[in-house]
């Protein structure tokens, strides 16, 4: 190996989001993660949300109007359809 082309070597600190720290070597002295093995579903086996810029609220936001708006519908019907017949 060329001599000075290399990038050094160095033990990193890597931090989670959730709190759990550990040390790997790299290139880079430190990293900052979302989530890690001591949070992440498939190693902890406990199922939970990673809201990401807030999609999941989105989310719900939107399909919770369209919900209300179906069961609004119906009620205005029969009302509508009395209206009518007189």
């Amino acid at each position: 190996m060329k001599k000075g082309i290399h990038p050094k070597y160095v033990l990193a600190n890597v931090t989670c989001a959730c709190g759990a720290t550990f040390k790997v070597r790299s290139t880079k002295a430190e990293y900052r993660l979302e989530i890690c093995s001591k949070c992440h579903p498939f190693f902890t086996g406990q199922q939970r949300f990673v809201d990401t810029a807030g999609r999941v609220e989105k989310f719900r936001q939107r399909y919770q109007k369209k919900d209300k708006a179906a069961e609004a519908a119906p009620a205005a019907e029969p009302a509508a359809a009395a209206a009518t017949a007189e």
